[in-house]
């Protein structure tokens, strides 16, 4: 159920999206209580913000993730289609990485824990109101780390599992109709995908590339037999 919508008189507008009413009493004391931020009305699920969103058009979406009915992230595109001006932060328990991802990825502009300090959520509204992106620090120096750790695989191995298939075939010594037919691809794509993996392994020729398919361990299973 939603509150009676007011008038927000500060001049940074706030919608609060959460399933829980205390929750958002609380957030509205608490926002209410700057003279910058006024909140435009509340929600308890993700239809509800989609709606109030349309209608007030306010500066900042505050978003709850874990909601009955469709979660806070899988609502933010059409939140975000009803205010395309709204700023989205999401206000979670979850502290995972990849929750954080997720959450830009769909369009937010801030990530920011159920935990944090009531001065440390007013600087997030704030901070997303004007344009800026925020990440609770905790979260901000995990999701670096998952990021680093992520990126050290990707340049230790950058090819994908289909690439690295092709890389085992060629070093087998098929042809690009070969290998074509044994992943039931083109002959045009099977082409692609050895280019691909010529320019990512920097390599130029066939012996090169049979080297280091020897050395990643590609050539030691029998047979042409792929998944």
């Amino acid at each position: 159920m939603t509150t009676a919508a007011k008038t927000a008189t500060g001049s940074i507008h706030v919608l609060v999206v959460d399933d829980h009413t205390l929750v958002r009493s609380g957030l509205r004391l608490l926002l209410e209580a700057e003279e910058d931020i006024g909140v435009d009305d509340e929600a308890g699920d993700a239809e509800q913000a989609i709606r109030l969103a349309r209608l007030h058009k306010p500066n900042v979406v505050l978003l709850d993730v874990v909601m009955p009915g469709r979660s806070g992230l899988e609502a933010i595109p059409d939140i975000l289609e009803a205010a395309p001006k709204a700023k989205i932060l999401v206000l979670s328990m979850q502290d995972d990485p990849s929750y954080v991802r997720q959450a830009f990825a769909a369009g937010a502009t801030g990530y920011l824990l159920k935990e944090a300090a009531d001065d440390e959520l007013v600087q997030a509204v704030r901070d997303v109101a004007s344009g800026g992106r925020y990440v609770h620090p905790a979260l901000g120096a995990r999701l670096a780390a998952a990021e680093a750790e992520a990126k050290a695989r990707a340049d230790a191995d950058p090819l994908s599992e289909r690439e690295r298939e092709v890389l085992r075939l060629l070093a087998l010594g098929h042809t690009n109709q070969e290998i074509a037919k044994l992943l039931f691809i083109s002959v045009r794509t099977a082409e692609t995908h050895r280019a691909h993996v010529m320019q990512k392994l920097r390599l130029s020729t066939r012996a090169e590339l049979v080297r280091h398919a020897l050395h990643q361990g590609l050539l030691e299973s029998n047979g042409d037999s792929v998944s």
